[in-house]
């Protein structure tokens, strides 16, 4: 993976993008990585691969209503519950 400045992305974007269209380029900001710039393909490729769901609670299915209703926070958690007091 080519590894980039942000400021370099910002000076040679078009050829970071015909990089992109081939393999990811990692953008860094600060020396931290920050962004990483793909193919619109590869994003289309990376997004079907992905099948979560998010609900509302109002739409939530009702197996994982039960399975909500079923489940109980660990034991070792309660050291928190001094924090719903005021």
């Amino acid at each position: 993976m080519v590894k980039i400045t942000s400021a370099e992305a910002q000076k040679q974007f078009g050829r970071y993008g015909e990089i992109a269209q081939r393999e990811p380029v990692s953008i860094t900001n600060h020396g931290r990585d920050s962004l990483v710039l793909l193919s619109a393909t590869e994003y289309a490729r990376l997004k079907a691969l992905d099948t979560r769901k998010a609900y509302f609670a109002w739409e939530l299915p009702d197996d994982l209503v039960k399975a909500l209703d079923e489940t109980s926070a660990p034991r070792w958690t309660e050291r928190f519950d001094g924090e719903l007091e005021k």
